[in-house]
């Protein structure tokens, strides 16, 4: 089977020929969260069914539904392990973040801090740390092995969080500025601080490009910003349908960072080449809800959650380089 694989740029012509190659319409609620494990074929979502489900994306099989009826589900990461989660409950504050083992359903840790609903949740890459930010003001540093923060940051506004590939940095967006910290000396203060050109809208979601040069953030009034993350130069900015306050609207880096994909207020799918600062494809939607949005680590593949979990990938047949291979 090895042989029959091509590789494939991603150029602009791939990402136009993109559609569902498979779907899970098994949801009977939408699709709050998902995560693409950084080294297995694994994918894990959470949904306002309050369920947790764990795929095996290679193979297209759902692997495990584990139930979050009590405490209800909204934000779901990898650990490092491929069956080791740790998700944010929508009830029940004060231990609202949780380790949860999936081969076993059961729990490893309740982490106590929040005073009001998690709406970031970022893991670091290298080591077992991660940070929260919440509806309370608050963005909250953890140790995976211990049920008490490791360091608290005040916010204004609601807070995304996100730290760099490397583990060295962590980045903070809200109210129209991202903050960035050395995770080492973060209680220090930030050590840069950029604008996003006058958007003072709610930060929705902050990340950086695999290679950490370009950082992208996300508002409520529907922008995708994307910046240098040395110089925090803005280099292009993209408008959506803007999304309603109970709504995330999230955007992804393709693996190279050329290409942003991201999803919109009335529930479509828009792509931008980061170079040109150009739409260069867009996928029209009868959903009413923006759609959360991962790219697969290291495919020409992305995944969209909505009432239904969508995996696309390059159709070869509208290539013109494939078209005449059978």
């Amino acid at each position: 089977m090895a042989e029959d694989k091509v590789s494939l740029d991603l150029t602009e012509e791939t990402l136009q020929s993109m559609e569902v190659g498979m779907a899970f319409r098994d949801y009977s609620g939408r699709i709050s969260s998902m995560d693409f494990h950084r080294t297995s074929s694994y994918l894990v979502t959470a949904s306002d069914d309050e369920s947790i489900r764990l795929y095996d994306v290679a193979n297209a099989t759902c692997l495990k539904t584990i139930n979050s009826k009590k405490y209800g589900v909204e934000l779901v990461c990898f650990t490092s392990h491929p069956t080791t989660v740790i998700y944010s409950s929508k009830n029940g504050w004060d231990e609202s973040l949780r380790l949860l083992s999936l081969n076993d359903n059961k729990y490893l840790r309740y982490f106590k801090g929040h005073h009001d609903r998690v709406v970031s949740l970022s893991l670091c890459a290298r080591n077992e740390f991660f940070i929260s930010g919440s509806l309370d003001r608050t963005v909250l540093l953890w140790d995976q092995r211990a049920e008490k923060c490791q360091g608290l940051l005040r916010v204004q506004g609601r807070p995304a969080t996100a730290y760099d590939d490397q583990g060295l940095v962590f980045s903070i967006a809200s109210g129209g500025y991202i903050r960035l910290f050395d995770t080492r000396k973060y209680e220090k203060g930030p050590f840069e601080i950029y604008s996003v050109g006058g958007d003072f809208s709610d930060a929705n979601v902050v990340k950086f490009s695999n290679d950490g040069r370009l950082m992208l953030l996300t508002t409520t009034n529907g922008f995708i910003h994307v910046l240098d993350s040395f110089r925090g130069t803005l280099l292009c900015s993209f408008n959506v349908k803007p999304v309603s306050t109970n709504s995330t609207l999230e955007a992804s880096f393709s693996p190279e960072g050329m290409f942003v994909i991201s999803g919109s207020g009335d529930g479509s799918v828009y792509a931008w080449s980061v170079r040109s600062g150009k739409e260069v494809a867009s996928w029209m939607s009868t959903e009413k809800e923006p759609p959360v949005i991962k790219w697969a680590p290291g495919n020409v593949m992305f995944a969209t959650g909505s009432s239904e979990l969508s995996f696309w990938v390059p159709d070869l047949s509208k290539l013109g380089t494939y078209a005449g291979r059978k």
